[in-house]
């Protein structure tokens, strides 16, 4: 099955039967929202393309040390959703599992960690972690100012 997007989702998804496919699902792919969906129906190719490109801008311009990335991806919540240890000695998920994000990974040179970034329409999320996503720290959770 091919996604809304185009891009060939179920191809790669351990998860597909559960899922429902992009199109069958109107973009709402395990009962969630798609990023990817969303930007089409509501301008196109265009508006995906335009929203990805901002997106690259957005995490670019946050002057992380070592955070460059070119391109990004579309990632499954329940495969990005980490859990994240507070101050006060509680766990929080900022994620949806059920929802398809933008994202990437990249490689903190002379480290074992890496920076991931996960987005969807209203929130942006920068971590670091180690290998398999373990010890995540939060490094930058805001609203998105140029919103989708």
């Amino acid at each position: 099955m091919l996604s809304m997007c185009g891009v060939d989702c179920c191809g790669k998804c351990a998860r597909k039967e559960e899922c429902g496919g992009c199109v069958k699902t109107e973009g709402r792919p395990f009962g969630g929202r798609c990023i990817a969906a969303e930007c089409i129906k509501k301008g196109g190719f265009e508006a995906l393309k335009k929203a990805k490109c901002d997106l690259i801008d957005e995490i670019n311009a946050l002057g992380i040390s070592d955070l460059h990335i070119e391109d990004l991806n579309l990632l499954n919540g329940f495969y990005v959703n980490l859990e994240y240890p507070l101050a006060n000695g509680q766990s929080v998920k900022l994620l949806e599992d059920k929802n398809v994000y933008f994202g990437n990974q990249v490689e903190i040179p002379g480290s074992e960690s890496c920076y991931g970034m996960v987005a969807d329409e209203e929130y942006l999320l920068v971590c670091e972690y180690k290998c398999n996503g373990t010890d995540p720290k939060i490094i930058c959770y805001k609203k998105r100012e140029n919103r989708i």
